[in-house]
């Protein structure tokens, strides 16, 4: 009787750990998700960023915006194309209008398109962030730098005159 309690304890604690177990894009996905919502999240908020109400196409997780114009949000899947993956994720800049940018403001250092589902488009940039070098966290020097990339996208929205055209 006590080799067979033994032997359903091990079995139990096989089937526990094979349960939980995941690959390393998924672990490196949560990882980089509790970062997102443990440190970078709680830290914008407090940089008076707040929960944006437009919808992304392709991320559910929440948006934050500092101007109701410029929307920012996660992505924790680019990462995982990268060997060093955990140290990774990026950050998509929305303007959610389909209204024509002036040619200064398209192109990979500024705006491109996304598709929207009804056929429409909204404007977007995006970031890789580094957010880790090797084992040391760089959070501070990655909140500075997605901050400053929001207000450099923005006045250059206000700058061109696009928001004067917004309804």
């Amino acid at each position: 009787m006590q080799f067979f309690s033994l032997c359903l304890k091990k079995i139990i604690k096989w089937l526990c750990t094979n349960i939980v177990s995941l690959n390393l894009k998924e672990a490196n996905e949560l990882f980089r998700r509790a970062i997102i919502k443990a440190y970078f999240e709680p830290q914008l908020l407090k940089m008076d960023y707040r929960k944006s109400r437009v919808k992304h196409p392709n991320i559910s997780d929440d948006g934050l915006t500092l101007d109701n114009m410029l929307h920012l949000y996660f992505d924790v899947v680019t990462g995982n194309d990268y060997l060093d993956g955990d140290e990774w994720f990026s950050v998509e800049y929305i303007f959610p209008h389909g209204i024509k940018l002036p040619d200064g403001l398209k192109g990979p250092d500024y705006f491109t398109t996304l598709a929207m589902p009804d056929g429409g488009h909204h404007w977007r940039h995006r970031q890789l962030v580094r957010f880790k070098y090797g084992k040391s966290k760089k959070l501070e020097e990655s909140l500075s730098y997605i901050d400053k990339k929001y207000k450099e996208l923005s006045k250059g929205l206000h700058e061109s005159g696009v928001v004067n055209q917004l309804d």
